[in-house]
């Protein structure tokens, strides 16, 4: 939280937090990270697993009125004050996580952390030579530093090839832009995994809250 504070992530009341160690009653204000509320205990937080389908929006709201990732969870739920965990752009599906605590969305995307997302992609033709070690030394896609991925399981379809990647760090539209660095064009792209959680068979659409297991394997995780 210290470096959250340094960045001037966190706020109070929304007003940004200038010093450390500041105390609060959180019973009477309002601390934000990112814009996403820190809950008082576990016992208020709620998490999330929502399976994206291709064309809604990972936000929110949207000023255009295009369905939202919030538009899947049922009403009751929405009062929490839920919020994306990261995002998945407009053609890309998959697993979304949604929260109403900053500090674990937080530690689940910030890079210093390193949890993994897991992503299934196809593609177009074949995968060119030599590609897995060029996405492991880093791909330059106009960021400061290079972009990084491990490509695992290869697996040739029908006009094209199926694999796996993993990322420790999420930028815009970063897996499109590695293989456009390549010429190669991705026909479908969907995240399956946020550290330990798991889209499963879980239909596009529908959102399902995180089971006891789950949390407890999260948070596990998340206290090493």
């Amino acid at each position: 939280m210290e470096a959250a504070i340094r960045d001037g992530r966190v706020r109070i009341d929304g007003a940004v937090v200038q010093a450390m160690g500041m105390q609060v009653d959180p019973a009477t204000v309002q601390v934000t990270l990112d814009g996403v509320p820190v809950v008082r205990s576990t016992a208020d937080r709620v998490v999330m697993v929502v399976h994206k389908p291709v064309g809604v929006v990972t936000t929110a709201s949207d000023p255009e009125g295009r369905e939202t990732v919030l538009d899947l969870v049922p009403s009751h739920l929405r009062a929490t004050r839920l919020y994306p965990v990261g995002r998945l752009d407009l053609m890309s599906e998959g697993l979304v996580l949604l929260t109403n605590d900053g500090d674990l969305a937080n530690q689940l995307m910030h890079p210093s952390f390193g949890h993994e997302r897991e992503y299934e992609v196809e593609i177009r033709g074949d995968l060119p030579r030599g590609l897995p070690q060029r996405f492991s030394r880093g791909v330059a896609i106009g960021d400061p530093r290079p972009a990084r991925a491990q490509v695992r399981a290869i697996t040739p379809t029908p006009g094209g090839t199926s694999l796996r990647l993993i990322l420790r760090e999420g930028r815009n539209r970063q897996i499109r832009r590695m293989f456009e660095s390549y010429g190669v064009a991705i026909r479908r792209l969907r995240r399956i995994r946020v550290a330990t959680v798991c889209l499963g068979d879980l239909p596009a659409g529908s959102a399902r809250v995180l089971s006891a297991a789950e949390r407890t394997e999260l948070a596990r995780l998340l206290n090493n």
